[in-house]
């Protein structure tokens, strides 16, 4: 059979044929019931008098009478884990919270309460973890957006939210999803990546890392782009490094992702409307109101709308230094998409303007990508040289350039720099910041060499 028979075949699969473990869907259908009679069996008025320890003690006291109650049911090798796995029922996120404690998971995708997969060093794949029916997938998600102080039901079926720990949250559920109650967490690790992790990781080179360093130590405004989870906040999280200490910044975000490593920050986050539609704060409102602040710098973690006016008039009258991300695939649509963004605002400026506006005030564009095999690189660092006539003046500085895959699927290539020394370099110097002729020295460099 060819490959594409066989993909054939399997878009003809309804979710409903899913193949699934006979034994693991009892056993969570088991621990369904039992958590249900675990539930009932407790006295829900008391909880609000009993200490956290006091609390924990009784359900599990209660746990291990119910588990010898449905003995015959479970297999004696079920019965320690089915303890485990009730309190995650109780204080967790149920099947998914083993998934969560996993250190190198970055995300967590449930399309079906069968089917579940995770995102590990770059690559998606499926997992044998699985929910016992839609109702037990929708009371986690329930209790997922109850923590952040959301609903999630029919007449509000969409919400996309933040932990307490900084993981971003997406659900839908019917009658938005038509397959049934979907979940989307991305996961923020214990200590977030730094500059030399991502070297590390050959995500970008020590040449990039100190030209880059220089820029943002100078002040000099640019623009993090490139698709879903290429990296771009990562990225903009480990160069906030390089940020002088005694600058005060602030950061607005739709949800806060942001961990910057600086200490003199203020973080502001949009709101969005209640149920009766009122009460939403955008992020056009909130970079308005970070002006009144004394900001030095303005972090937006991605510009998406009308906000990108202010952020260049935040920059072109005494904001420089200022960074945002962009999804963009390429330098060039990373500058498109500004241009449409400043349309939103509502003013009718002409285009040679508006680009004249913008390379005023953004004066490189880092362009990230998710290549084969899950491997992020900074792929261009691009200079703007400033419009005289309507049109973009671009140079390339540095790039990656994929060459191949190896065996393993993985993307292959070379780092090189273009030999073009950056008119920023000027700004950079007077800032008595000095970076010496050999950095822009043309040259390739093989991966991982």
């Amino acid at each position: 059979m060819t490959r594409l028979a066989s993909r054939t075949l399997l878009q003809n699969v309804s979710r409903d044929e899913i193949s699934v473990d006979p034994s693991e869907l009892r056993y969570q259908r088991l621990k369904v019931t039992i958590h249900e009679h675990l539930v009932e069996s407790l006295d829900l008025s008391l909880l609000a008098e009993v200490n956290q320890n006091d609390l924990t003690d009784q359900f599990q006291s209660v746990a291990q009478e119910l588990c010898q109650e449905f003995a015959l049911e479970l297999h004696e090798n079920d019965r320690e884990r089915m303890l485990s796995d009730l309190m995650d029922e109780v204080y967790g996120l149920g099947p998914l919270e083993a998934l969560m404690k996993d250190e190198t998971i970055t995300d967590v995708l449930v399309n079906h309460p069968h089917e579940v997969y995770i995102e590990r060093f770059g690559r998606i794949e499926p997992t044998d973890t699985i929910f016992a029916d839609e109702a037990h997938l929708v009371r986690i998600i329930q209790r997922v957006v109850a923590r952040v102080g959301r609903r999630i039901d029919e007449v509000s079926p969409m919400v996309d939210a933040r932990l307490p720990d900084g993981s971003r949250v997406n659900a839908v559920v019917r009658p938005l999803a038509l397959d049934g109650p979907t979940l989307s967490i991305r996961k923020f690790g214990v200590e977030p990546l730094k500059i030399g992790d991502l070297v590390e990781f050959n995500t970008l080179t020590d040449e990039m890392v100190e030209f880059l360093a220089a820029a943002v130590d100078a002040r000099v405004t640019f623009l993090i782009s490139g698709g879903t989870g290429a990296g771009k906040t990562t990225l903009l999280n480990a160069l906030t490094t390089f940020i002088p200490d005694e600058e005060r910044l602030v950061t607005i975000e739709d949800s806060a992702e942001l961990r910057l490593q600086h200490r003199h920050t203020v973080r502001l986050e949009t709101r969005p409307p209640n149920t009766e539609g009122a009460g939403q704060i955008t992020q056009r409102e909130l970079v308005r109101n970070s002006l009144r602040m004394r900001p030095d710098r303005i972090i937006i973690g991605e510009v998406r709308g009308a906000e990108a006016l202010d952020l260049l008039q935040a920059v072109n009258t005494g904001h420089e230094g200022s960074l945002t991300t962009i999804h963009a695939n390429d330098t060039r649509d990373a500058l498109a998409r500004l241009e449409m963004m400043i349309a939103m605002s509502g003013f009718e400026l002409p285009i040679p303007v508006v680009r004249q506006y913008i390379s005023t005030g953004i004066r490189l564009v880092v362009q990230l990508a998710r290549l084969k095999g899950g491997q992020r690189r900074v792929v261009r660092i691009t200079e703007i040289i400033e419009s005289q006539d309507g049109t973009y003046h671009t140079n390339d500085i540095f790039g990656f350039e994929q060459t191949g895959v190896d065996e393993d699927g993985i993307s292959q290539g070379d780092f090189y720099t273009t030999g073009y020394r950056p008119a920023c370099r000027k700004m950079i110097e007077s800032a008595g910041i000095h970076l010496p002729d050999s950095l822009f020295q043309e040259k390739r460099v093989p991966l991982g060499s």
